[in-house]
């Protein structure tokens, strides 16, 4: 056997690591000592695993599958399953929500029928995509946090953490994705559809409504439950079917959305203080740093930018949603009542979605969905839906922040082409024929192309 000191720094920290999170566990001495400590033991054996996890993970990558886990822990313990009742209710009030949108929108229904997901099956498919909008965030966490433990350490362990950098990232991103999945946990007990989050987060194509959730939803509001039935049921499909129709709409919101996380980067100063008086006795400290958002500075003017962008889509979309809905409910006697409920829900969002927003320092509020709404009612009355709906054809169709701020020029535009007359010419037309003529070698409006 080598000598213990011709080990490496990485070996010798490895060791330290072997020693303190063992695969033995805690004896029973140990668990009283931390007990008397102050200290929680099924908290601190959930540490240990989530160590000995990033431990055995080499690469510095970050253990996903402890967010889901965490995720799915939450979400099954109160989880009622679906009865068959309320499926059965559901699937008639999703059969008659499809007839309706039939008269409301020319975008086509859904290959895969919709259905009734248990909370613990709603975190196994959303999971994916929560990953892909958090990693951003994780990855720059992550960094910080072996770059701020490597500051605060004495100079005789500086060694060690250098040759163990990447177990150390593995380690702060596993504590961000255990967090993330705390917070995707407790979105399961409040959402009541798919689309209720206004982000694809459902496999494509797909729609559901949360049963246990639905009903939660309903108490108070002295609706009758069939039509709140029918309404949320035509809102998700609705909704289904807009990022099924319009296949580039996802990959946009996600890019846009990650955009604005990339830009995303710690305050160190606040991660410092945490490190110099960090007590393990009280991670409490830690867990409301990383969930109220005390970490994350305010945001850049690149972010601000990224933003407005995203929230000018996201309006788009519900705004969308929303006169599709209740052009398709206008039968309901309730259905005035419950689109406002459903608009001022999603307009302040429950405590679950506002922690979301602080971990990733984006919350995601359409903020002018009645403004997009407006356009939308007034684009319809204008062209009629066919042509209202073919703007999600293209992303170049899709309206912009000046149109839902006055939607004159856009509709004169849609009618002119509804009438088949030659819209208007702009710089636009006259930048592109120039060149096209100048590609095509021939002569733009300034002449000839030289030679």
């Amino acid at each position: 056997m080598a000598d213990e000191d011709d080990r490496s720094p990485e070996d010798q920290f490895q060791e330290l690591l072997r020693q303190l999170f063992g695969a033995d566990g805690l004896d029973p001495e140990q668990l009283r000592q931390l007990q008397q400590m102050g200290i929680d033991p099924a908290m601190m054996q959930q540490m240990m695993g989530q160590m000995q996890r990033a431990f055995t993970s080499s690469d510095g990558s970050i253990a996903w599958d402890a967010a889901e886990r965490q995720a799915l822990h939450i979400a099954n313990q109160s989880d009622l399953g679906v009865a068959a009742g309320s499926r059965s209710d559901l699937d008639q009030a999703f059969s008659l929500a499809t007839l309706w949108l039939g008269e409301a929108t020319t975008i086509s229904e859904l290959a895969e029928a919709p259905r009734a997901l248990t909370r613990g099956a709603w975190v196994e498919a959303t999971m994916p995509v929560w990953r892909e909008l958090a990693e951003p965030v994780a990855t720059s966490i992550a960094d910080a946090l072996t770059a701020t433990l490597a500051e605060q350490a004495p100079e005789d362990m500086q060694a060690m953490l250098q040759g163990a950098g990447r177990m150390m990232r593995s380690i702060g991103g596993s504590l961000f994705a255990t967090q993330l999945g705390q917070v995707v946990g407790r979105l399961s007990m409040e959402v009541v559809s798919g689309g209720d989050v206004g982000l694809p987060v459902m496999p494509a194509g797909a729609a559901a409504i949360l049963p246990q959730n639905f009903a939660d939803f309903g108490q108070g509001l002295e609706i009758p439950e069939d039509q709140l039935a029918l309404y949320v049921a035509t809102r998700e499909l609705a909704h289904a079917r807009l990022f099924r129709h319009a296949r580039w709409l996802r990959l946009d919101v996600i890019a846009q959305v990650t955009e604005f996380a990339r830009g995303i980067h710690v305050d160190t100063s606040r991660l410092e203080e945490l490190a110099e008086r960090f007590d393990p006795s009280q991670p409490e400290e830690l867990r409301q740093a990383l969930e109220s958002g005390a970490l994350l500075p305010e945001r850049t003017e690149q972010q601000d930018l990224a933003l407005t962008r995203l929230e000018t889509l996201l309006a788009l979309i519900e705004g969308w949603v929303d006169i599709v809905t209740a052009d398709a409910t206008h039968r309901l006697p309730s259905a005035d009542r419950i689109a406002e409920v459903v608009r001022r829900r999603r307009a302040v969002g429950g405590p679950a979605e506002k922690a979301l927003g602080s971990l990733v320092g984006l919350e995601l509020r359409p903020r002018r969905m009645r403004e997009a709404a407006a356009m939308w009612r007034q684009v319809t009355d204008a062209v009629g839906v066919a042509g209202r709906d073919a703007l999600w054809d293209y992303p170049d169709l899709l309206p912009g922040a000046t149109d839902i701020d006055d939607p004159t020029a856009l509709i004169e535009r849609l009618s002119a082409r509804a009438r088949g007359e030659a819209p208007e010419r702009d710089a636009m037309d006259e930048a592109l024929e120039q060149l096209l003529a100048e590609e095509e070698g021939g002569e733009g409006p300034e002449g000839p192309r030289p030679v």
